[in-house]
């Protein structure tokens, strides 16, 4: 098995809180911060479990998302492409930056929305990109130039309301989906293997999907939304993963993948999960 995510970077939860920013947030309930941090310990140290080093840095300061460092940008072959984040958010970015390039990367600051890690997945020489809710279109054609790459552009299904119309969030005045970003429909497994939400993809996105030489392990609609199944780091070897996904954690070991599954009843108040809480260093 292909060895992947060696070395990533996490934050904290000192400042978590939820302000609505996507379909899973509900300001009425508010996380209880402390479990939060104590999940978040959970979640670093089955990680490390792994053999996966992690690199912690301290959380933004009065940042209610900056415990998703997921979202800071995407740190590939020794290129780092730096998120641009809804309003609320803005307030990490420059803290974002700081923290990847005293890790030695060179940034690059796209002048387009973009969500970084979250709604971007290298898989081999593939590279899956989210499009619509929170990363333009554009950065398909950036992305694929400055990492020479096969971009494989996705979109998922929009979160309705009751009518049957497109939401959009009213806070961001953009689009809202309940995969707003690419890793809460699909995870990187290997290079070889992908796990995903076929349902959670629009017509032709699924298509494209199918049509790769990738193995592919099909998680539910249940899962995917309910368990944050897809939302998962892998080692190659062991996968820490959702409690609350057992088809997809039964299909994994079956593979011969040993998987962790802390447990988590706070940190995905804010719609993000495992994968959200970790910046793949590559």
């Amino acid at each position: 098995m292909s060895k992947i995510n060696q070395k990533v970077l996490m934050s904290g939860a000192d400042y978590f809180s939820v302000i609505e920013l996507n379909p899973y947030e509900r300001g009425e309930e508010q996380p209880d911060r402390a479990k939060a941090i104590a999940e978040h310990a959970k979640v670093k140290a089955a990680i490390e479990s792994t053999g996966i080093e992690v690199i912690s840095v301290a959380p933004p300061e009065n940042c209610q998302d900056g415990v998703y460092t997921a979202n800071w940008g995407l740190c590939w072959r020794g290129k780092a492409v730096l998120s641009s984040l809804p309003n609320p958010r803005q307030a990490e970015e420059s803290y974002a930056k700081a923290a990847i390039e005293n890790l030695g990367y060179e940034t690059i600051k796209p002048n387009f929305r973009f969500s970084g890690q979250g709604d971007c997945l290298p898989c081999g020489d593939y590279l899956f990109v989210g499009s619509r809710y929170r990363t333009d279109i554009q950065m398909h054609q950036l992305l694929g130039q400055l990492y020479g790459c096969k971009i494989v552009g996705l979109e998922t299904v929009p979160a309705l309301d009751v009518n049957g119309s497109p939401i959009i969030n009213r806070i961001t005045g953009w689009p809202d989906s309940y995969f707003y970003d690419l890793d809460l429909a699909l995870a990187v497994i290997t290079p070889e293997l992908i796990a995903w939400c076929p349902e959670a993809f629009q017509p032709a996105s699924r298509q494209l999907i199918e049509s790769l030489s990738i193995e592919k392990i099909n998680v539910t609609m249940t899962e995917a939304m309910h368990g944050f199944a897809c939302n998962l780091v892998s080692s190659g070897t062991h996968v820490v993963m959702s409690a609350q996904a057992p088809k997809l954690q039964s299909e994994l070991e079956k593979r011969g993948f040993k998987t962790i599954t802390p447990t988590i009843s706070e940190l995905n108040k804010g719609g993000g999960y495992i994968r959200c809480c970790s910046l793949t260093l590559a």
